[in-house]
């Protein structure tokens, strides 16, 4: 459970309760596809139970899960298929169907492989928590969290979210805590990192299991070689990978955290009650070593948070580069508002998403 983090503040005038949620996510529940229907999505039970809530609460965080199928339909197949029926028509009448009725021709063939395809499915846990009015999608595309954002919005009346948005960028905040050799409190800084040069050569340099506090790293960076992804621990309780867009990969929780559990402990209860219970308080302590959040859009959300937070001293640290401005807020069905920075985060690996 929440292996891969995208992570969306929520704005502080959405109010509602766990039933108004439950009645809401109850129009879009998840059917599997018929027998022409490509893609079908929707919601299910988190615990698995059928007939169960759609919404569930653990400790007072929300938990949610949003379940995809997809028949799975081979382009050479679909493509002979195609061929099969051109090559026909050629026979009887005695000409090469136009642009037109070959593209008809393809979604003729579509519906008649369909029926016969094999399906997939893939599903995503998301978390809301309404204390600290944070939404966290259990994916590492941004395409995909923005497909699932954008349901949610139209599902819940009245909410709005935007991207989580620092002000200083993931990417010059890891470059200088590799530079410097000085990671963020709380922090350490493991070893793995990749590192992309900005020109049009694009080159690359991966570190896996090697140590990143050498000179030859640092020598990149000043190269102009600077950090797409870093391997953080916080707190010797959680490690995971920070990437250049604020997406949160390769989430472990360490055995610190397990520590007075009972190996019979598990469960849905227990696995929400300890993630959520880990990333409640890594999150803020994220956001923190990256100088805060910025006061534009939906995130002035975090100053309500924050007003309920005592102030934790710091050592301070030498500027960094700012991340750039967020960008208007946009609206969409039902009466929603996403904002978010003004570049959305690069998806830098779809493949790895649940769906």
């Amino acid at each position: 459970m929440f292996k891969n983090m995208i992570v969306y503040r929520i704005a502080p005038q959405w109010q509602v309760e766990l039933t108004q949620v439950e009645e809401a996510l109850a129009k879009a529940p998840f059917q599997e596809c018929g027998a022409t229907q490509e893609k079908s999505l929707g919601w299910v039970p988190p615990r698995g139970e059928l007939h169960g809530p759609l919404v569930e609460s653990v400790g007072g965080q929300w938990i949610l899960r949003f379940m995809v199928e997809t028949k799975v339909l081979p382009g050479s197949v679909l493509a002979r298929k195609v061929k099969e029926k051109a090559e026909r028509i050629e026979k009887e009448t005695g000409r090469k169907p136009g642009k037109k009725e070959s593209k008809e021709l393809k979604d003729e063939a579509k519906l008649d492989l369909l029926p016969m395809a094999f399906t997939k499915q893939g599903s995503m846990w998301i978390w809301i928590d309404t204390a600290s009015r944070l939404l966290v999608l259990d994916t590492s595309s941004q395409g995909r969290a923005d497909e699932v954002v954008t349901l949610l919005v139209e599902s819940l009346p009245g909410l709005s979210v935007s991207l989580l948005d620092t002000q200083t960028s993931p990417q010059a905040a890891m470059a200088h805590w590799l530079k410097e050799q000085e990671p963020p409190v709380g922090f350490t800084v493991d070893r793995e990192c990749e590192l992309k040069s900005a020109n049009e050569e694009k080159a690359v340099v991966r570190y896996a299991r090697h140590p990143l506090d050498i000179e030859e790293v640092q020598a990149h960076i000043d190269a102009g070689k600077l950090p797409t992804k870093l391997a953080l621990t916080w707190d010797d309780r959680v490690s995971f990978m920070l990437t250049e867009g604020l997406q949160i990969k390769k989430v472990s929780f360490l055995d610190t955290v397990f520590e007075g559990t009972k190996v019979d402990d598990g469960g849905f209860d227990t696995d929400v009650a300890i993630a959520t219970g880990e990333l409640v308080k890594l999150i803020p302590d994220l956001i923190d070593a990256l100088g805060g959040e910025t006061e534009s859009g939906v995130a002035s959300a975090a100053q309500a948070v924050a007003s309920d937070r005592a102030e934790a001293a710091v050592p301070s640290r030498p500027p960094m580069p700012a991340a750039a401005p967020s960008a208007p807020a946009r609206k969409v069905a039902g009466g929603g508002v996403v904002t978010g920075p003004r570049e959305v985060p690069v998806d830098t690996d779809p493949e790895s998403a649940p769906f």
